[in-house]
């Protein structure tokens, strides 16, 4: 993909505006784009798409305008002129398409609903600010999931996306692995990063994470804090303590979002009825604003033999749940 670095020299007064308080300004310009901006004195660098960064030139430059009009510039004229980005986009003469299927534009392909039981996903995280996705891997839960984040950061509907997972071991304990604790927590959290490079350029997702705009974090590590404005994904969860899920649900703050995917039926703890997902989802069937959504080896969206593969192994786990809960009757 070729990529193009464009350098607007900026008047010092005119950046701090066009910037705005604690950047705000900047940082809604970029989630809009793929693009990523770097401040070095007063000249303002874009790099990215050549096509993008022509438009994003044009959106400096207006608001550079309206900023020398007015004497000031705020988030509403920032918001109204990238408004007016996505109307070009489809009331020009390009040809328009039908966006209710689309998620997220990532940098690879864009991020579609392919299926009615992820419909029913995406509208229940839209309506719901905690919605939990339960079902075996390939069906798309975290995939959709990371999509949805960037959707939401995209819209500025949130300032942060944080992205965690339990650090079970298997087999191999963390502290007998080589090379510190980050090198060790590679393997657990890789599937999250997977996810993001697929959706975003490697500059831009390292740009976020500099700025502390995505976090990727072992479940740990969220003791003691307060998540708000924040799109939080827990994947794995089944994978995640009774203890551990209560710890969880119990950050989410003001104006956050979030979404637990697991598979029940790859539970990794030493005794499966310690699963905080398992314990979740007899628990909090019933609250206003907590949702559920089922995926089957029915839904997966994988090579075709992934769903065969599924199905052979869940009608092994069935017959075992069968034959334990017939020996408990018996005692």
């Amino acid at each position: 993909m070729e990529i193009q670095e464009k350098k607007l020299k900026i008047e010092a007064e005119d950046l701090r505006d066009l910037l705005g308080s604690n950047d705000q300004n900047l940082l809604m310009i970029e989630n809009k784009f793929q693009s990523t901006f770097i401040i070095r004195g007063e000249n303002l660098i874009i790099r990215g798409n050549p096509n993008e960064v022509k438009v994003i030139e044009k959106v400096i430059n207006e608001l550079i305008y309206i900023l020398h009009r007015s004497g000031t510039l705020n988030i509403n004229d920032v918001s109204t002129v990238l408004g007016l980005v996505d109307s070009n986009n489809t009331n020009g003469s390009q040809k328009t398409y039908d966006t209710s299927n689309i998620i997220y534009s990532g940098i690879k392909e864009t991020i579609k609903i392919r299926s009615q039981k992820q419909r029913e996903y995406f509208e229940k995280v839209q309506n719901n600010d905690l919605v939990f996705a339960i079902g075996p891997a390939g069906t798309g839960k975290t995939f959709l999931a990371v999509a949805m984040a960037l959707a939401s950061l995209k819209k500025n509907e949130v300032s942060k996306i944080i992205l965690s997972r339990p650090a079970v071991e298997a087999g191999e304990s963390l502290g007998f692995l080589p090379g510190d604790l980050t090198e060790n927590l590679d393997p657990y959290l890789k599937p999250l990063t997977d996810a993001l490079f697929y959706m975003l350029s490697s500059d831009k997702l390292k740009n976020y994470m500099e700025k502390g705009i995505i976090e990727i974090i072992p479940l740990a590590y969220m003791r003691g804090r307060t998540l708000n404005n924040s799109f939080i994904i827990l994947d794995e969860a089944q994978n995640a303590t009774v203890t551990q899920m209560k710890m969880f649900l119990t950050r989410l703050g003001s104006n956050s979002k979030a979404v637990i995917t697991g598979d029940i039926t790859q539970i990794d703890l030493d005794r499966k009825e310690n699963s905080g997902l398992i314990n979740a989802n007899k628990l909090l069937q019933h609250i206003d604003g907590i949702e559920f959504v089922y995926f089957s080896e029915k839904d997966v969206v994988r090579h075709k033999l992934v769903a065969e593969i599924i199905k052979a192994y869940e009608n092994e786990y069935q017959e075992k749940e069968n034959g334990h809960n017939n020996w408990k009757d018996n005692e």
